[in-house]
């Protein structure tokens, strides 16, 4: 009955050395307030002075999304009070943004495609950090005046899934150019969501509201989906203009319930004017071709490995989905291992045993190791299963995989006698059997494979097995 309608605005930390305005470095687990200087305590006299870096990873972004890049744009004052906002305005864009229009392709498992608009991406600096004790709160400066390049989608998004692979296709390409370390834990990398719902069929853009700075693609989902419900629930009991208005709203992860917690301004009410301490940003025309030199992104590699290693695009949308995923996955390549098994091993057997705990960076299993694993599977040193075990081995303690192998007896007996041994021992201890398959009953063939195998502890090829025995029923 109702559509969602989803706008994500979201703000990346850029990964500059110093802060937008100043000379204090941008790291993080300093002690409060210590990486402070008069310009970003906004104290009297003090005068901004543009990081040029934080203009040349904007430029970058732009020409990854394929955005208009303004040889020229302005920075504006937004005027708003907040207790971690020392000048009592934040310094942004407003009328001229760096980086304007662009899209974004979103990749569903079924093989279709949506494309996401990007109505602008602009540079602007962070406040500072609001830290609460009991009855008492205190502020924390550092951060304030670090970089930000907040990018601004269209509302095209229509699902929670949609906002989701919006934000995982947004957050590999910020990774991939190397502009933020995007850590989300950290807050490198968060989103603000708008939400409002319509009848379905309809075009007109209904009230929406913004819950803010999540940090969580988990808590995204979930917020955005009980904004859903609590909207429709409030049109259809005929109290739609009496509880949902233009609001900022906060998610509350313990109870899984968004929270109003201010009034939405309108952009009038900020009163945006051009900073009068900044002058214009006008690009050299060496800056904004330097900017164009952007290394591969994931659509690109995405269609390279497709091409050059055979896979499906669904599976190499998921390997190129991080980058360091995608260079985990060519060091198997490079190491010999194939690329579909590579495919099946990496997405499916070592994701899914650090689910939980920590990406691919932190397996210990590197890209030889596994790439071995694969290897010996396809040499039929050892079977799927015995791979297994070795790979769950090797999660725990560090070894080298052959000796893994020869450690827990996994390896595969492929010499035929060894096999054929095995088999007739199983026939001729199951001669009734052996006589009903001969005499038509051909479901009895899996139970002498699960005998041979079960004798030779699972040692023995399985291929190897049901060819021998095939032979050796047959004739």
């Amino acid at each position: 009955m109702f559509e969602m309608v989803i706008g994500l605005e979201v703000h990346i930390q850029l990964n500059t050395k110093t802060k937008i305005f100043c000379s204090c470095p941008t790291s993080f687990g300093e002690a409060e307030n210590v990486n402070v200087c008069p310009v970003c305590l906004a104290l009297p006299g003090a005068l901004p002075v543009l990081n040029i870096e934080a203009v040349k990873k904007a430029i970058n972004f732009g020409n990854a999304v394929g955005a208009t890049v303004h040889k020229k744009s302005i920075f504006n004052r937004k005027n708003y009070f907040y207790p971690d906002l020392p000048k009592g305005y934040q310094i942004s864009q407003f009328e001229i943004p760096i980086v304007e229009g662009g899209e974004l392709v979103l990749d569903f498992k079924d093989g279709s495609h949506k494309t996401i608009g990007i109505t602008r991406a602009h540079l602007e600096e962070d406040a500072g950090k609001n830290i609460h004790h009991g009855s008492e709160s205190h502020v924390d400066l550092n951060r304030a005046g670090t970089p930000l390049l907040e990018i601004v989608s269209e509302p095209d998004i229509r699902t929670a899934e949609e906002a989701i692979l919006y934000l995982k296709k947004l957050h590999s390409i910020v990774r991939y150019l190397d502009i933020s370390d995007a850590n989300m834990q950290e807050g490198s990398f968060r989103c603000d969501v708008n939400i409002s719902i319509r009848p379905k069929g309809e075009d007109k853009l209904y009230t929406r509201t913004e819950t803010k700075n999540m940090n969580s693609f988990k808590f995204i989902q979930k917020a955005i989906e009980y904004e859903f419900n609590r909207q429709c629930d409030a049109w259809e009991d005929g109290v739609y203009e009496e509880e949902v208005y233009q609001e900022t709203r906060l998610f509350n992860v313990a109870t899984g319930e968004t929270r109003s917690m201010r009034g939405k301004e309108d952009s009038a009410e900020y009163r945006y004017f051009p900073d009068p301490d900044l002058l214009p940003v006008l690009l050299t025309e060496e800056m904004y071709e330097e900017g164009k030199n952007i290394p591969e992104l994931p659509d690109a590699k995405k269609n390279r490995f497709v091409s050059a290693y055979g896979i499906k695009e669904y599976d190499a949308s998921v390997i190129t989905s991080s980058i360091d995923m995608a260079h985990y996955f060519e060091a198997m390549i490079q190491e010999g291992a194939g690329a579909k098994t590579s495919v099946t091993w990496l997405t499916s057997e070592l994701l899914a045993r650090l689910k939980g705990g920590g990406s691919i960076t932190e397996s210990p299993v590197n890209a030889v190791k596994l790439a071995t694993i694969v290897k010996r599977i396809e040499d039929s040193t050892i079977s799927g299963k015995a791979a297994k075990e070795v790979l769950d081995f090797l999660m725990e303690e560090d070894a080298e995989v052959n000796a893994v192998i020869e450690k827990l007896g996994l390896k595969q007996v492929s010499d035929d006698g060894a096999i054929l041994a095995i088999i007739e021992e199983i026939l001729t201890a199951n001669e009734d059997k052996v006589e009903q398959y001969k005499g038509g009953k051909e479901k009895l063939f899996g139970f002498f494979v699960g005998q041979t195998m079960k004798a030779s502890k699972g040692s023995a090829n399985p291929a190897k097995v049901n060819e021998l025995l095939k032979q050796k029923l047959d004739s």
